[in-house]
């Protein structure tokens, strides 16, 4: 029998900062996110508000809809979400209502982040982690602002 290989949430993380990047050269803000089962990504996105012009597309969201459709279930029981910055509340809500196991993500969001709020906003069962590549998450939003911010000076 092969050995499986089992990953770290650092890697999944890494693998959501991708998610990121990509956003950041659609010009989109550069928030990425991964959904894992069973040890396997099963849903990656990032945000695409700009491109669907619709406040809605959050990576988060994208990865919501795409990881339901894989499984054909609207619940994600045994699902580990990785995203690189703190959930907002609107994702919060969906998160919850998908009954999603696990929710990580690596830089907080002390404006918008659902945290604010309180754990409360999730699904009872949801275990919560966070700072996971910390610098690394946060590095990428303040650079993607502070461009912006100098452009339009």
């Amino acid at each position: 029998m092969a050995d499986i290989e089992i990953f770290s949430d650092a890697h999944f993380m890494k693998l959501a900062l991708h998610e990121a990047q990509k956003a950041e050269e659609q010009g989109e803000v550069p928030i990425g996110a991964v959904i894992v089962s069973n040890n396997r990504v099963i849903a990656k996105a990032s945000n695409q508000v700009e491109m669907l012009k619709d406040v809605s597309a959050h990576a988060e969201i994208i990865a919501l809809t795409s990881a339901s459709s894989y499984l054909g279930n609207k619940y994600l029981e045994n699902c580990t979400l990785y995203v690189t910055m703190e959930p907002c509340i609107m994702c919060a809500g969906a998160l919850k209502w998908s009954q999603i196991s696990r929710i990580v993500y690596g830089a907080s969001d002390e404006k918008s982040g659902f945290m604010r709020y309180g754990k409360e906003l999730l699904h009872p069962k949801t275990r919560l982690e966070y700072g996971v590549l910390h610098d690394e998450c946060s590095q990428i939003i303040s650079s993607f602002f502070a461009k912006k911010r100098k452009l339009k000076s």
